[in-house]
């Protein structure tokens, strides 16, 4: 049986549910508002599933530190200083063995929320990811939720050298931590006081900053809000580990996992691999790991086998940007998908915003294809441009062909971020975080996503006719993509064919393939060009009309995005063609109807 299309729903759950039409910029939590796990009620998962989702990444679950005093849940306070906006982020992780207080109605009681929203999650017939970021913690990392015996972080490291195998961080001995020059008028939580009186940021030696700064001083752009976790990597390069045998590059899990049972590893590996293991204890169905690329990847090997031997089916996503990578990662990290940014995604931005065409999209497919398998497909998240934002293509329909190329091109996973359904465009300054993204560091609402909410209905009922009109679109798409044969097929390139018959049609702004089984057969035609309707005479290679074993006739072809639209596949003896018409920014999934007409 062909595995179901992976789809996956981004979401930061401090964002969801605020209803809030006020906003200021660095605002409080209470000044804002913030969402809660319970804001995902039966109804809203529910809306959520039916878009065509598989998969939730919940955002932001794991303790980050936060500007905001909840000393009387016995947790220590996090200084503004080392920590970016004023809700924190996400990725500097306070307390891996907890939630982060803000999200829970009750905070002493966030543990047993999160739990709760696991168990409704799973009940709408979703799965549950969660972030783990192994390369660095927060500044001031401080577990109060490990359990018995656990050790933190750093607690028994010796502070006096640079580097030992066993320590948790890299040290500049003989140095104290000092922060950044503040650049561009910044100020931490933008110049607002907070209330609570805290001495200087203390930090004494200072430890390595996450982004591998070795200075006591980080720069301003450098990820001074998180220090540097030691996976056994000397400052000279070298390894203090075991490297993985040759002809590990075809072993499966499980021997990987036997492979590390007679290995002593550093013991930063062990605290993450216990770390995993708890969350998925807690239900959770999957990880996507942040920056994976900067750990080694025999601790990739040994966490992944471990996670694979006592939960097979978890699914594990890695962060990276270098696909002369890739098939380390699939084949000896272990990993289940890849970010596919820097292939694809970019070359669907620069094609949308005219710095690319369409004849670039070949030679992704020609270099990747044989990956397809584990790819993770989008066109946002949360380190991403919105698409209607100011940086991008500044309306949402202008991504369109984009996302049915993204969501079609092959059997790679793909991903939509929180509020992309409906166009958000991330166009006002939360603090921190600047306009076109939806900050991570902030209290901030999402405007459209709060109009598709309506008040806890899930109805769209505040939204406009187009933005309407934009997620009927994307719950078509993501729908039909769970439920074709067709795409769990052969991928067949037809713009490479066509482009070389007919130079009068735009092909640059063309992109033209097939997908298809025995029982299903499929043409997709994505129109990039934003100003001009195309009709057109496409041509379908005979090899492909021997592939579906048609005879000659004439074929009904339906639109699987809107069933009214229909035009007729002609093969002849030495020829097949379409007459197409295509709108600006708007794409065909074409299926061949059984029979002739």
């Amino acid at each position: 049986m062909k595995k179901q299309k992976i789809i996956i729903y981004q979401v930061l759950i401090r964002l969801f549910g605020i209803q809030q039409n006020n906003f200021i910029p660095w605002g409080t939590l209470e000044e804002n508002g913030v969402g809660k796990m319970s804001d995902f009620t039966h109804e809203a998962l529910q809306a959520i599933k039916d878009l065509g989702i598989t998969h939730i990444w919940y955002t932001g679950i794991l303790h980050h530190a936060v500007i905001r005093d909840y000393s009387v849940y016995g947790i220590s306070h996090d200084h503004p200083t080392v920590v970016k906006g004023r809700a924190g982020s996400p990725y500097a992780v306070k307390d891996y063995y907890s939630v982060d207080p803000d999200l829970a109605i009750d905070p002493a009681n966030r543990m047993e929320e999160f739990e709760q929203l696991v168990g409704r999650t799973h009940q709408a017939g979703l799965k549950v990811i969660i972030d783990i970021v192994p390369n660095h913690v927060a500044r001031h990392y401080h577990s109060i939720g490990k359990p018995a015996g656990t050790e933190d972080f750093g607690f028994s490291d010796d502070t006096n050298v640079e580097y030992q195998r066993d320590n948790n961080f890299y040290y500049v001995p003989g140095k104290s931590f000092e922060l950044p020059e503040w650049k561009n008028g910044y100020q931490p939580l933008g110049g607002r006081s907070w209330p609570v009186d805290l001495e200087n940021y203390v930090e004494n030696p200072a430890k390595w900053t996450g982004n591998d700064c070795r200075l006591h001083q980080p720069g301003f752009y450098d990820w001074y809000e998180t220090v540097k976790l030691n996976y056994g990597v000397k400052p000279d390069g070298s390894h203090d580990f075991v490297g993985l045998p040759d002809n590990f590059y075809v072993e499966d899990a499980e021997t990987h996992y036997s492979f590390w049972q007679q290995e002593e590893v550093p013991d930063t590996w062990k605290k993450m691999k216990e770390i995993a293991l708890f969350w998925l204890g807690k239900g959770v169905d999957g990880f996507r790991f942040d920056m994976a690329e900067m750990v080694p990847i025999p601790f990739w090997s040994y966490l992944n086998s471990s996670i694979k031997h006592y939960y097979p089916n978890t699914l594990l996503i890695a962060e990276v940007y270098q696909p002369q990578r890739y098939e380390d990662f699939i084949f000896r990290a272990k990993m289940d998908l890849l970010y596919d940014k820097v292939d694809l995604y970019d070359t669907l931005r620069n094609i949308i915003n005219g710095k690319a065409n369409c004849h670039d999209i070949f030679p992704v497919t020609d270099r990747l294809y044989g990956l397809a398998d584990h790819l993770l497909h989008f066109m946002e998240n949360h380190d991403e441009d919105r698409i209607a934002g100011p940086a991008f293509a500044g309306e949402a329909t202008s991504a369109v062909p984009a996302m049915v190329v993204s969501a079609c091109l092959d059997k790679g996973a793909v991903m939509v971020y929180f509020g992309q359904e409906c166009g958000e465009k991330a166009d006002e300054s939360a603090g921190f975080g600047g306009s076109g993204k939806t900050s991570i560091f902030d209290y901030i609402r999402v405007s459209k996503l709060q109009q598709w909410i309506n008040g806890g209905r899930f109805d769209g009922g505040q939204l406009d006719q187009s933005t309407i009109k934009l997620r009927d679109f994307y719950q078509k798409l993501l729908n039909f993509c769970l439920e074709s044969d067709a795409l769990k097929g052969a991928f067949y390139d037809l713009h490479r064919h066509n482009a070389g018959l007919s130079s009068w049609v735009r092909w640059d702004k063309l992109y033209v393939f097939a997908r298809y089984t025995d029982q299903d057969k499929i043409l997709i035609i994505s129109n990039f060009d934003r100003e001009k309707n195309l009709d057109f005479r496409l041509s379908v290679y005979f090899d492909l009309i021997n592939r579906w074993q048609l005879k000659p006739g004439r074929y009904l072809l339906t639109d699987q995005l809107d069933d009214k639209i229909t035009f007729t596949l002609v093969v002849e003896d030495n020829h097949s063609f379409v007459d197409v018409f295509v709108e600006k920014s708007k794409a065909l999934i074409l299926k061949v109807m059984s029979g002739g007409i």
